[in-house]
């Protein structure tokens, strides 16, 4: 294997364990990575106001992609870098007619100021003060970095699959949950188009990049890096795309690799 010019991964199931901290061997090696200077860089589902809590690991290139690729973030400067919203009446359309197809469906989004909820959308963790409550249409009079769509009787893939036939390509849907739960983003806005943006701008090509990822949200990450590592306990799907497969994330599976691939 070449050695790679940068590290793209996923936070949770992937870098991040089970109790949501980075473990201090982890950290160390991609310390140890970035002072090689080469860039690690965090590409997650997880919007700014979650990845903001792994920010110290990044290093000193400071750049992490959030929010499935919305958002690239100056984790150094505080700033935005590049952002890639929803186009918002396309949104309003596909959101209204997902629901008369799938009734049932509730909606959340998420932008720079946080988040903003339908009152029925039932949310799994606690909401930061003064979030947003509203109805779907008023929650879009502004672009979002991503839109969530939630169902609670149907699967995660019955309703994936449901949601993409009435989307018919104008939004990218994908998901990275255990429970019934969407992430939508702006056409052809996915981790890896974005990561591509990132490394040209940087000068790295697809085959200098090692990529690690454990669900369906990271698919087209792992398929457009040169070097991809499915987890362990990654999901079917990721599993048979990647082409070598990492231990677990609670066994400190990406860093072992990079510490093997490095010399470390």
């Amino acid at each position: 294997m070449r050695r790679p010019r940068l590290v793209a991964t996923d936070l949770d199931g992937t870098l991040v364990r089970s109790d949501g901290t980075v473990s201090d061997y982890t950290a160390e090696v991609l310390a140890k990575v970035e002072a090689l200077d080469v860039p690690v860089v965090f590409v997650t589902g997880r919007p700014l106001r979650w990845a903001e809590e792994v920010f110290e690991h990044v290093g000193e290139h400071g750049l992490a992609i959030v929010s499935n690729g919305a958002l690239v973030w100056d984790v150094a400067r505080s700033s935005v870098h590049l952002e890639r919203p929803i186009p918002p009446g396309v949104a309003l359309e596909v959101c209204r007619d997902l629901r008369a197809a799938v009734p049932g469906t509730s909606y959340a989004v998420e932008d720079l100021d946080g988040i903003g909820l339908e009152p029925h959308f039932m949310e799994r963790y606690p909401m930061p003060p003064g979030s947003r409550r509203g109805p779907v249409e008023d929650l879009l009079a502004r672009p979002p970095l991503k839109l969530l769509v939630r169902h609670e009787e149907l699967g995660a893939q019955d309703f994936w699959d449901r949601a993409e036939e009435v989307n018919a390509g104008r939004l990218t849907f994908t998901w990275s949950s255990s429970t019934t739960l969407l992430e939508v983003s702006g056409p052809g806005v996915t981790k890896a188009s974005t990561l591509e943006l990132l490394c040209t701008d940087l000068g790295v090509g697809a085959e200098d990049v090692i990529a690690f990822g454990d669900m369906p949200n990271d698919l087209p990450m792992l398929s457009w890096a040169g070097t991809a590592y499915a987890m362990a306990d990654a999901h079917p799907t990721v599993t048979a795309t990647a082409s070598h497969v990492a231990p677990g994330h609670d066994e400190d599976g990406v860093a072992r690799v990079l510490a093997g691939v490095f010399d470390l």
